[in-house]
């Protein structure tokens, strides 16, 4: 059995004995230090698996150690005690590379938990090399992408709130759950919301759960999504579409580190680390009065930028096969490869949708290409089809539909289009005898377009 060791550097002895007693009952040996001098001393002959500092110490602060440990022993998480209600001194120890804080009176049962957090964290990096550059879920070799993963791990071994900035369609929620899974709460649940897709009224219920009957249709208790996020992660993307009202909730949830339910009269302490993002510029929001500054500080802890696809070619050829063998299994075909010219003709497209936009071409070329290699012509990137257009049995059913026949008021249009094209899929599958082949040359699509949209629609 492994045994750990923390170092505790606290001037108040009383803390010292309470942080002691409770990590000895834990398993866990410990070093005392009354003051920085102490401390370093003790480091020069140990190699503690933990620290938990003070912030305010006779011979310094506790940032200062922080940065020590950061520069000399990067692979021991260090836990700063701060005074009650002193956030800005918490996210300062952040923003200097503490692994997570925690508020005097220390509340045991709180500790044990960023204890244990520590110590996984320990044991991953143990048995990881950090010389090693496992791509994950962040595909590419371009120098970019190599300093987004490199900055994913380390980011990785924090626990404070980390801001995602990056274009709409970059993949800015890959990069949370990497965080997520390089992390000690890999084995806790990766949660991610759209901020902008909860209607208003029903934000407060979704983020922090309701009891039953607090409101009508309220038939059941609900958890809400910090509580379905404890021991894990909670990824809002999108944190600038919350309105100003919700924005003032958020920030006392994660100041207190604790959620009331709509109902509820007491508050449920949550354990999450949290993750944010959005495509718009949240300084400018700020400045503009549209999105709280004391919120932005607490969630913008540290900054991730996220490249666009424009700015990292060279991943164009890797991400596209990827994304071609991923649309092949999922629709139970054979795959498809690019020709030269087509790699080409994509690396001079400007991508404003990022890798998103990357995958809508290549599902609509995956569909339309005749035989398994797709040329620069079945991209559609030359001005023929406006891209984004439809380029389907849907689209020409709708080129000829009767406008009469189209409901009046307002109309549900993905679900519309979805019944013309089935309607002219089960005529043209009638009129050949249930042959595949011929229906698909009946429609003017090839087999493979055919397939696709059978499953798509599951008429298989």
């Amino acid at each position: 059995m492994t045994t750990y060791t923390a170092l505790i550097v606290d001037d108040e002895p009383d803390i010292r004995d309470l942080l002691e007693i409770t990590l000895t009952r834990m398993g866990i040996e410990t070093l005392t230090a009354p003051d920085i001098t102490s401390a370093l001393k003790l480091l020069e002959t140990h190699s503690p698996q933990l620290c938990l500092t003070d912030m305010n110490l006779p011979d310094g602060n506790g940032i200062e150690l922080v940065q020590w440990i950061q520069k000399h022993r990067p692979s021991t998480p260090v836990a700063v005690i701060t005074a009650y209600g002193s956030m800005d001194t918490a996210i300062e120890s952040l923003k200097a590379g503490a692994f997570d804080f925690v508020s005097k009176p220390v509340e045991l049962s709180r500790l044990r938990e960023l204890v244990n957090s520590a110590l996984k964290l320990t044991k991953t990096e143990s048995s990881v090399d950090d010389t090693t550059d496992e791509p994950g879920l962040l595909l590419g070799n371009s120098t970019q992408i190599k300093k987004l993963r490199n900055q994913t791990r380390k980011l990785a071994r924090s626990q404070a709130p980390v801001f995602i900035n990056g274009e709409s369609g970059s993949g800015k929620e890959l990069v949370a759950r990497m965080i997520h899974l390089q992390g000690p709460r890999r084995d806790g649940p990766f949660i991610a919301v759209n901020c902008g897709a909860i209607p208003s009224e029903l934000m407060e219920s979704e983020f922090f759960g309701h009891k039953k009957g607090s409101f009508t249709g309220a038939v059941d208790n609900k958890d809400g999504l910090f509580r379905s996020a404890n021991g894990g992660t909670l990824f809002l993307d999108e944190v600038a579409d919350l309105p100003l009202a919700m924005q003032v909730k958020l920030l006392r949830a994660i100041q207190e580190k604790a959620v009331r339910p709509v109902g509820d009269t007491k508050e449920l302490p949550v354990d999450i680390r949290l993750l944010s993002a959005t495509h718009q510029n949240l300084a400018d929001l700020v400045q503009e009065g549209a999105f709280r500054q004391d919120l932005f500080y607490r969630i913008n802890v540290i900054e991730l930028a996220v490249p666009p696809l424009r700015d990292r070619l060279d991943d164009i050829e890797l991400l596209a096969n990827h994304i071609l063998d991923r649309i092949a299994r999922e629709y139970e075909c054979d795959s498809a490869t690019l020709t030269p010219d087509a790699i080409n003709r994509l690396k001079e497209h400007n991508f404003p949708g990022n890798v998103r936009e990357l995958e809508n071409i290549l599902e609509r070329a995956f569909t339309l290409c005749d035989a398994d290699r797709i040329s620069a012509s079945d991209l559609h990137l030359g001005g023929n089809r406006a891209a984004g257009a439809p380029a389907n049995a849907a689209g020409d059913a709708t080129s000829q539909a009767n406008p009469s026949l189209i409901p009046e008021g307002n109309i549900d249009l993905e679900g519309y289009l979805e019944s013309i094209e089935r309607q002219a899929i089960e005529k043209a599958l009638e009129a050949t005898r249930w042959n595949k082949t011929a229906a698909a040359k009946k429609l003017g699509i090839s087999f493979r377009a055919l397939r696709y949209r059978l499953k798509k629609l599951g008429m298989e």
